[in-house]
């Protein structure tokens, strides 16, 4: 459904690895909105995820880790949305006054953006997330009862939803990674947040994001690092999700937008070993390497594929871009 001429690319920070861009909350927004200037574009939500903020812009598609994959895979179509009807999913672990604090917090999206938010559920158990980050620096985490999200995500469905919210308690993050404030090492939630929507995305087949509650939802005082400041000045992360599900894109096996679609692929210097990567060059699909961004990882072109075109920067990148599109 791309009108004629138009290009689309992808441009994707995995979660939970600690990008230089990207790693933090919306921090990558900035840079996926000028490659939105000159294309439609695939962004997973880690891009422009940033708690009451969000960076989407009307010609981005929203798209989760594991439809990302299916998509790349080319077992999975993207179909452009207006206005979904969105569910929103609560662990059962939430206190009251979280409870509380979040349900304001949908009618204050509902009123301001015209989102159309049908309801929401509590699931029957509590969830039981946990999260670490492993001696590599990737996070991670667990799900101990994920069965309650699946049941509470299907009333949803059948109340018409076609989108779905998650919100699980977590417990405070800051005793796994003291320094991310200061914008040092990684996301200590991420890992386990792309489990969450990954799972119901697999399993019902629908777009799906995850925002976490936690018990304390005052917001800080304490001067932070910017790349990380818009979730210290929220009491809830759950807008970003909101705004990014409203026009996410449905999934089918056919029609739409496809991977022989897909112009270029945009990934940090050294998080190259992913599904994407492998399947856009398998596609003869160009994959760009941009060196200004970097992780914990450490998986570059010169392991994967020759191939792979190195950027020094975005911006060099956009630049390449422009002057190549035509010939994609």
């Amino acid at each position: 459904m791309l009108n004629n001429g138009e290009k689309l690319g992808a441009f994707i920070v995995p979660t939970g690895i600690g990008a230089s861009i990207g790693g933090y909350a919306g921090d990558a927004s900035c840079y996926a909105k000028k490659f939105a200037k000159i294309s439609n574009l695939i962004v997973n939500p880690n891009v422009v995820n940033a708690g009451c903020f969000s960076g989407i812009t009307d010609n981005m598609l929203y798209v989760e880790g594991y439809a990302i994959d299916e998509f790349f895979k080319g077992n999975l179509n993207l179909i452009p949305s207006n206005n979904n009807k969105i569910g929103v999913v609560f662990d059962k672990a939430i206190p009251s006054d979280v409870l509380q604090v979040h349900i304001n917090t949908i009618n204050a999206v509902k009123c301001i953006y015209g989102i159309d938010i049908e309801g929401y559920e509590v699931t029957e158990a509590g969830v039981g997330v946990g999260f670490n980050i492993e001696n590599s620096g990737i996070s991670t985490g667990y799900v101990e009862n994920p069965e309650p999200l699946l049941n509470a995500s299907k009333k949803l469905l059948e109340l018409g939803c076609n989108a779905i919210a998650l919100v699980c308690l977590f417990d405070e993050p800051e005793n796994d990674n003291p320094d991310y404030s200061k914008g040092i090492g990684v996301d200590p939630v991420g890992g386990v947040e792309a489990i969450l929507s990954h799972y119901i995305s697999k399993e019902l087949n629908v777009p799906c994001a995850h925002s976490p509650a936690f018990r304390d939802y005052q917001i800080s005082a304490d001067a932070v690092d910017a790349r990380a400041a818009s979730e210290y000045i929220t009491p809830t992360f759950l807008p970003c999700i909101l705004i990014g599900l409203n026009n996410a894109p449905k999934f089918s096996g056919y029609g739409g937008i496809s991977i022989e679609n897909l112009d270029y692929l945009v990934m940090p210097y050294d998080a190259l070993g992913s599904i994407p990567v492998f399947e856009a060059l398998k596609n003869n699909i160009p994959v760009f390497a941009v060196q200004e961004n970097t992780s914990v990882l450490n998986v570059s072109a010169d392991k994967i594929n020759s191939s792979i075109i190195v950027m020094p920067d975005y911006e060099s990148c956009i630049d390449y871009i422009i002057n190549k599109l035509d010939t994609f």
